[in-house]
């Protein structure tokens, strides 16, 4: 078996990339997800080989046969990170390695192979090198990257597969929730994201599926994302559509519902904790009912409320809506933690404020 830790990576440069007087135009409003870069990382994984083939190539089609597993059984991961530009001109990670854990925490839970994190890092650093030029100039751009695994075997019975292919693709991101100061959520009734046992806890493209139509309800009722409940009570407060919730109290205290298995765990979710923590916030990971979320709304108890994830960074809450209900948190616009955390957070992830936790990874 090969040792997938020192694998070399082959480059084949795109013919035709992207001209740059083009590509700056597509860089001035980036939106989120939209574009995608020259190139892509391409790694592949066999039984008793193991991880082979590292190359960078020209982005482009796929050729995968109808009988191809994740087709048919949904064996498919993902992560989803940033590359961001510093004040030096150079390019930086943030956290890439708990994306790496998280990954191969996902691929344990879908019957996958692990990827070597050497790998997994030495990927990323490829896509940047050979795209770097694609990280938008405007405030708040970022290049998103998206590493991904899924199964290539072609056959029809019900078992994991033996072939798999490591991909990873880029796209120039500006803000996800564009010019909004807070967002609105729908409560879903009919619907719920994950149970105990479950998948809830990786990161595979069947919880966002399943979430789908939850998330076009709440656009049907005016909202811009949808926030589910747990499935055993649908009591309590679990996470929104593609990202984790924080509530911040007027005693000075944090809470975010815990992990459990159905949570998926953010990593701006933890590195938010991280942040509360250090800056004197208590810090509670624990259950949250909705009951109790519009009774300590109305009563003030409740300053703020945020969104926080990867594309979405720090956002404010400032209504919730459900079937029969609807209350407003606060001004309904940025409050001064969600602020704070989120001025915080985008001044270490750009290298522009110390970076105690070590949570920068500098790009070569």
């Amino acid at each position: 078996m090969e040792d997938a830790t020192t694998l070399d990576f082959a480059f084949q440069p795109h013919a035709s990339p992207v001209p740059a007087d083009v590509r700056a135009g597509l860089l001035a409003n980036p939106g989120f997800g939209k574009t995608i870069t020259d190139h892509m990382v391409v790694i592949n994984y066999a039984e008793g080989r193991g991880w082979h083939d590292a190359r960078v190539v020209p982005y482009g089609p796929l050729s995968i046969s109808p009988a191809c597993a994740v087709l048919h059984y949904a064996q498919e991961i993902f992560e989803g990170l940033k590359a961001y530009r510093l004040p030096d001109g150079g390019a930086a990670l943030f956290r890439p390695e708990a994306n790496a854990r998280r990954f191969n925490e996902s691929a344990d839970r879908m019957a996958m192979p692990r990827i070597p994190e050497a790998l997994f890092l030495a990927a990323l650093h490829q896509m940047v090198r050979a795209d770097g030029a694609w990280i938008p100039e405007i405030e708040g751009g970022s290049l998103y990257l998206r590493p991904f695994m899924f199964a290539s075997e072609n056959f029809l019975g019900v078992k994991p597969a033996s072939e798999f292919l490591f991909i990873v693709i880029a796209s120039p991101a500006g803000s996800y929730f564009k010019d909004a100061d807070s967002v609105t959520l729908w409560v879903s009734e009919h619907y719920t994201r994950a149970a105990p046992g479950g998948t809830g806890a990786a990161k595979c493209g069947g919880n966002y599926a399943s979430s789908l139509i939850a998330q076009a309800e709440a656009i049907r009722e005016g909202c811009h994302q949808v926030v589910f409940l747990d499935a055993a009570e649908r009591k309590w407060v679990e996470e929104l559509g593609g990202m984790n919730v924080m509530f911040a109290f007027d005693d000075g205290s944090i809470q975010t519902p815990p992990l459990g298995g159905t949570i998926l765990p953010g990593i701006t979710r933890d590195s938010l904790l991280t942040l509360a923590r250090d800056a004197g916030f208590t810090v509670r990971e624990e259950p949250y009912s909705i009951d109790q979320w519009q009774a300590d709304a109305a009563s003030g108890r409740l300053r703020e409320a945020f969104a926080c994830g990867t594309a979405a960074v720090v956002t404010p809450i400032g209504k919730v809506r459900g079937r029969g209900f609807e209350f407003s948190i606060g001004n309904q616009g940025p409050g001064l933690v969600a602020q704070k955390f989120k001025d915080q957070l985008v001044a270490i992830q750009r290298g522009r404020a110390p970076d105690p936790h070590g949570w920068l990874h500098r790009l070569s």
